[in-house]
């Protein structure tokens, strides 16, 4: 294979991972959305363990929805990745105040946060082209 062939065949494989992995991240964060526009039982159990009143949910879910849907459309993405960074900041703050262990539940939201952003500089030229990765 010559090296314009590899270089067209990685070009075409790029976008592909980094919409894969979006639509993980996407999928994960949907059903979290979900369950607290909704206000289903499991997500106002969970949200009342945190320390949270029970009619926070609806406006934290609201909040959420708005970070992925940002996030999900091409010309506000990085904004959204921005905003879920922070929203994905407070699920560790929660976490670490109430003594949650650290790699399971913790740390968890670091995960999310790290696939999304990956998803989005795998898939978005122009963040690559501001974040080179060096070797």
């Amino acid at each position: 294979m010559t090296i314009a062939a590899q270089t067209v065949a990685t070009t075409h494989k790029r976008p592909l991972a980094g919409y894969v992995l979006t639509a993980l991240v996407a999928l994960f964060l949907a059903f979290d959305t979900i369950a607290k526009v909704f206000v289903l039982a499991p997500a106002v159990q969970g949200t009342t363990q945190l320390g949270y009143p029970a009619h926070s949910v609806l406006w934290i879910g609201i909040i959420e929805l708005v970070c992925v849907v940002l996030y999900l459309v091409p010309r506000t993405a990085v904004l959204g990745a921005l905003l879920l960074t922070g929203y994905l900041g407070g699920a560790v703050a929660s976490q670490l105040r109430i003594g949650a262990p650290l790699l399971s539940h913790t740390l968890f939201p670091i995960y999310v946060a790290a696939l999304l952003w990956g998803a989005l500089y795998i898939r978005e030229t122009r963040l690559r082209e501001q974040l080179p990765y060096r070797r």
